[in-house]
């Protein structure tokens, strides 16, 4: 039956998963190359190696959900006790996995840190282990939700963002833009992954509103002020505001006793 109201959450909150803080079974695998990840579906390019030290992850669809699953942090650990620690590592979600023979495939830095000292090796030769894993707020000290302007943007009209340093347990599912002081708001869309786009960016400096969902919750955030009106491609710009929310617990088959 809780398998059932999970199920049934996920179809009512395809973007806000109300289970996301429940423990699941999964397996992991590893890329050997270390550019993989950062050049992932979501876009993030060499700026994904600034995310959790490098411990990155590729997420099945599932995880991924159409790239608002990007910038997602999970906990990940694997059940061999031998080799493997009991609090495992924190990776954030930066490319999809189409490989659904694994939930994860993750960084080789990040599959090295589920091991006990000294196991990294060990661990690697093995290619492929059995993982537990659960869905974890994201933080970033003393670092705001920021912006970062796509060389593909193109003034007047054409605008590219990229968000960066999400926290909190949350999705953005929607993105409207204006001209800071006015209630015109136009609605952007999501190009790829954490990159959104609008062919019609109104002139000047710019405020965005976020429909951010957790669990249940959602809610919008205003930025007031985040790109001035001389706003340039390939710098990122401080949103002002960050996210902070917790997804609410929806399932009855949670087990934390062991982490």
């Amino acid at each position: 039956m809780a398998l059932f109201i999970c199920f049934l959450s996920l179809l009512l909150f395809s973007s806000a998963t109300a289970c996301d803080r429940c423990l699941y079974q999964s397996k992991a695998a590893y890329f050997s190359k270390a550019n993989a990840l950062s050049s992932g579906a979501c876009g993030y390019g060499s700026l994904a190696l600034g995310l959790s030290g490098g411990h990155l992850a590729a997420g099945v669809s599932s995880l991924y959900k159409d790239g608002a699953g990007c910038g997602a942090c999970f906990q990940i650990r694997c059940n061999n006790s031998t080799l493997c620690s009991s609090k495992g590592t924190n990776v954030t979600i930066t490319d999809i996995n189409h490989n659904n023979q694994t939930g994860f495939v993750l960084s080789t830095r990040a599959f090295m840190a589920m091991a006990n000292h000294g196991m990294g090796q060990h661990i690697l030769k093995l290619g492929t282990v059995e993982v537990e894993y659960k869905r974890i707020p994201c933080e970033y000290k003393n670092q705001n939700l920021a912006v970062r302007v796509e060389e593909s943007s193109q003034k007047p009209n054409y605008l590219a963002i990229k968000l960066l340093y999400q926290g909190g347990q949350t999705e953005i599912v929607a993105i409207d833009v204006a001209q800071v002081g006015s209630s015109n708001w136009n609605f952007m869309k999501r190009n790829h992954g954490a990159v959104w786009d609008t062919s019609r960016a109104p002139n000047g400096a710019l405020q965005f509103r976020f429909v951010v969902t957790s669990g249940y919750d959602g809610k919008w955030i205003w930025a007031k002020t985040v790109l001035p009106a001389d706003w340039k491609s390939g710098v990122v710009y401080d949103s002002g505001v960050q996210i902070n929310d917790i997804a609410k617990e929806g399932c009855f088959h949670c087990d934390y006793s062991h982490w």
